[in-house]
């Protein structure tokens, strides 16, 4: 490959679930020469695409994990990342986003801007990743782009402006119009590998010079000439004057250029890849900056340059049969096979053995890597958002977001050999997967593994009989509940201990209050020295071990204020022990006094389907105590929005299908914490204390 940056593009392929990522992928391979046939997602030939490598997710036909690949197209070298669209996997998305330099926007041609559409979106906007839009599916009935590119400006504020319209929909879609150089371009050929460039169908004229004109009055704000050609004569304004105004819109994240086709019908896909190569940065374009770790304000511009220290991001793992692979982005420096490098995080030395491109599932050896590549290192022990450096630097890069996990299942293993095999294969799960937590129940001797969603757990749990043979029993999903008081409540409390000899003395006087913003905060307003300065933290450390489980159901607590204000010492008796124990015992005695509530994961749910069976839509969420927040019909599709505790969620997969006839389908993300009715509360501690009673016989 070129050594060139600039001829470089890293990219990912995102969008709501279903709306042909891969099948846009598949047929990025083709037009490029990297496969030689074109397979379709869910494999009813026996082969399935090709970024779909896992048994999984042919079965099901989505996208479980991001999968890499990369291509030549012109003179640019092209990775690409295919991510899932299911919100269970968002860390996927989330992961790649984190370190590519550009994105493609997939939408599909009916429903639009869909729920997992506006979280992709603001995924993209945490790490400023500038995008083009893709509407796909035009070949279906309803398609309508100029209503999706409306939305994209509606509800994802996006400066959204249509470089091509199409020639037909739905079944007379047969090709596009390009509004840059106004010509149409039909694509031929048994997989529409040849374009035909030919004039402007008369009827689509009218509508494409309004087009342009919109296309135009939205660039001429990023160039001056262009904007001087626009106001002098139309016909002075180039091509070139065009695409420099549209690179400048996109790479300063201030317009998103929308473009038509049907990947599975093979229309459009080359003119996508042309806009690639001309509108989305290559890592030059993109300022990334490392922090030094003892203090995270000072930042340095990456240079990206192969002589300066190195630095590279490992972003995904996979851990095979023959060792764990490491998806890295290199940002500075160049990675050779034979280097060691170091691991921010540990210290350690790591010895580069095998150096490999990645295409899918399969391995390209390779014996040196440029900065601005995504590669892959062979046999190397690290964690996911691992920085590694060269022995003269101490910058490391800046970590992804990790949404919490919301669901929980506990996991029996059935047998001594199922014991071993579910250890291995939940510790190489949460190495993998940082939404995936596991968790050991001392009170009730189970395993927890937690998650982002049903569907999350449901892909691990099938992934442990399959991959290592570990036949499990899956208890009843625990929701994520949480405490907290919800009144301020004075305390003085004394913890006092005689056992011959020193014994143990600690007084502690103050204030316990919820805490709006969620966390722990500890105040000390301690004057006079009634409690000795080395005793201040121990009451803090007290405090924090009782926020583990409350006192109503052992939830974790949601955030409290202690406002330490005065207490008393003994010269003997006072200790760090003495004043833990005091802060604990005053946690026991005065948080039921400050009226304590259980807390329940509330989600966002979006339900999408035909509008003939709206009501018994509506009638599933109403049944699950679910709140609407808004509806939109249009074209006989529904949305409807709405909030729904999790607790009430499962199992509604088969609910909505069958209220549906199949047709409906719903996206659940979480949204917020929330206080449980009071029946809820009433059963929940009622459960909770059954439960304590069971065990004490």
């Amino acid at each position: 490959m070129s050594s060139d940056l600039s001829k470089m593009r890293n990219i990912g392929i995102s969008a709501h679930i279903d709306s042909g990522k891969t099948t846009l992928t598949e047929r990025i391979l083709f037009y490029t020469d990297r496969i030689h046939a074109i397979h379709e997602v869910r494999g009813k030939d026996g082969v399935g695409a090709t970024m779909d490598s896992m048994d999984l997710e042919r079965e099901r036909g989505i996208t479980i994990q991001s999968a890499a690949t990369h291509v030549t197209w012109g003179e640019n070298h092209v990775n690409i990342i295919d991510t899932p669209g299911h919100v269970d996997f968002t860390i996927e998305v989330e992961r790649a986003l984190r370190v590519l330099d550009g994105a493609i926007l997939v939408l599909c041609g009916v429903a639009g801007v869909q729920s997992q559409s506006i979280t992709v979106d603001r995924q993209m906007r945490r790490y400023n990743v500038p995008r083009l839009a893709f509407i796909n599916k035009l070949d279906r009935t309803g398609a309508n782009p100029a209503k999706i590119t409306e939305q994209l400006r509606e509800k994802l504020r996006l400066n959204a402006i249509m470089f091509q319209i199409p020639i037909g929909l739905e079944n007379d879609f047969v090709g596009v119009v390009d509004l840059v150089t106004m010509r149409a371009i039909y694509f031929e050929g048994d997989a529409g590998e040849v374009m035909r460039d030919a004039e402007i169908p008369a009827e689509l004229m009218d509508e494409a010079e309004m087009r342009r004109e919109t296309m135009l009055d939205a660039l001429s704000f990023f160039s001056d000439d262009l904007m001087e050609a626009v106001l002098e004569d139309a016909n002075k304004v180039t091509d070139e004057m065009i695409h420099e105004a549209t690179r400048l819109g996109v790479l300063a994240l201030k317009l998103v250029p929308v473009f038509c086709g049907s990947a599975y019908k093979n229309k459009g896909v080359q003119p996508l890849l042309n806009s690639v190569s001309r509108y989305l940065p290559s890592p030059l374009d993109v300022d990334n900056f490392a922090i030094n770790p003892k203090d995270e304000t000072e930042k340095v511009l990456v240079t990206h340059k192969a002589e300066d220290p190195t630095l590279a991001y490992a972003f995904k793992l996979e851990d095979g049969a023959y060792g764990q692979l490491t998806y890295v982005r290199i940002y500075q420096g160049q990675i050779n096979k034979g280097d060691t490098i170091f691991n921010a995080r540990t210290g350690r030395k790591v010895k580069i053995g095998r150096l490999v491109r990645m295409h899918s599932d399969k391995m390209e050896d390779i014996d040196c890597a440029p900065p601005g590549d995504i590669v892959a290192l062979f046999g190397i022990d690290c964690a996911s958002g691992d920085t590694f450096r060269s022995e003269n630097t101490s910058m490391v890069l800046s970590s992804m977001h990790v949404p919490e996990p919301v669901i929980h299942l506990a996991v029996t293993p059935v047998d001594r050999k199922a014991t071993d095999n579910m250890s291995k294969a939940l510790q190489r799960f949460s190495k993998e997967d940082p939404t995936f937590r596991v968790a050991y129940d001392d009170k009730t001797g189970q395993t927890i593994i937690s998650g982002m969603g049903e569907l999350h757990l449901e892909v691990y749990v099938e992934r442990m009989k399959r991959e290592f043979k570990a036949e499990v029993e899956v208890g009843a999903p625990r929701v994520a509940y949480r405490e907290r008081i919800t009144k301020e409540t004075k305390f003085d409390y004394t913890h006092k201990k005689q056992t011959g000899g020193s014994g143990q003395y600690g007084r502690i006087m103050g204030t316990m209050a919820p805490n709006d913003e969620g966390k722990f905060e500890y105040i000390n307003k301690v004057t006079g020295g009634n409690v000795p300065k080395e005793y201040i933290p121990s009451v803090e450390k007290g405090f924090r071990t009782c926020l583990e489980a409350g006192m109503l159901i052992a939830a974790p607590l949601d955030g409290m204020t202690i406002t330490l204000q005065d207490g008393a010492s003994h010269a003997v008796d006072s200790s760090d022990m003495a004043f833990q124990a005091a802060a604990r015992g005053c946690f026991r005695e005065f948080y039921p006094k400050g009226s304590p509530q259980v807390l329940e994961p509330v989600m966002n749910v979006v339900l999408e389907g035909p509008s003939e069976f709206q009501g018994d839509m509506v009638g599933t969420l109403l049944q699950r105590r679910g709140v609407l927040v808004g509806t939109m019909d249009s074209d006989g599709f529904v949305r409807i929005e709405s909030e729904v505790p999790l607790a009430e969620m499962f199992g509604y997969a088969t609910a909505l299908r069958s209220a549906t006839q199949g047709k409906a389908e719903f996206t659940m993300e979480f949204h917020r914490y929330s206080p449980a009715p009071r029946e809820v509360q009433e059963e929940l501690i009622a459960n909770y204390r059954k439960e304590q009673e069971a065990k004490n016989r």
